[in-house]
């Protein structure tokens, strides 16, 4: 399934095509859209600096990304510092919040596009325990047959590695997400928008 992607980066920005532009290094957000949509935003503004509509093609190195547009357009990402990377499944939605099992409320539950029922736990930190947790209410959830099959994700601040390979091994997943951020409480430097 195609994800959104978004990415807090330190990163240069070198565009040729109809004309050519430049985007000296600084703090931007890749937003890569389920519809391969890429957009390059500063930290102030809501108009994105630079964007490529599909189809485009990405290609991926260690040291930035070349996207390739379908009009010989090219955008050169040289990334110094990637600072937070997310990854977020389009079309989930939400059924219900604090849903309730015999075990306690699971946080979030949702719906994907091809009608499964995700379980979302969210924690500030991400621990074993967490892991655990949620597995119960997997087992309980998949014994509904109004919801089953049921997948878990697991959602926190800071997700701790034995946690992550934990969570996996479950066929859970697993997600980083800086609360302050999307809360807007973060410090003016870090501010993207």
């Amino acid at each position: 399934m195609t994800r959104v992607r978004l990415i807090v980066a330190d990163c240069e920005i070198h565009y040729s095509g109809r004309l050519s532009a430049f985007l000296p290094r600084a703090r931007r957000l890749l937003v890569h859209k389920a519809d391969g949509t890429l957009l390059v935003h500063a930290d102030t503004g809501s108009k994105p600096l630079n964007w490529m509509t599909p189809p485009v093609t990405i290609l991926e190195a260690d040291d930035g990304w070349t996207v390739l547009g379908p009009r010989s357009d090219r955008l050169d990402i040289t990334i110094h510092e990637v600072l937070s990377e997310v990854e977020i499944e389009p079309g989930l939605i939400t059924v219900r919040r604090e849903h309730p099992t015999d075990l306690g409320p699971v946080d979030i539950l949702l719906r994907d596009p091809d009608g499964n029922t995700v379980a979302v736990e969210v924690k500030r930190t991400g621990e074993l325990d967490a892991v655990e947790q949620l597995s119960r209410y997997l087992e309980r959830l998949n014994q509904d047959p109004m919801l089953r099959p049921v997948r878990g994700v697991l959602v926190a601040q800071r997700i701790k590695p034995q946690t992550r390979v934990l969570a996996e091994s479950r066929g859970i997943g697993v997600v980083e997400v800086d609360f302050e951020v999307l809360a807007g409480r973060v410090d003016p430097d870090l501010t993207l928008f």
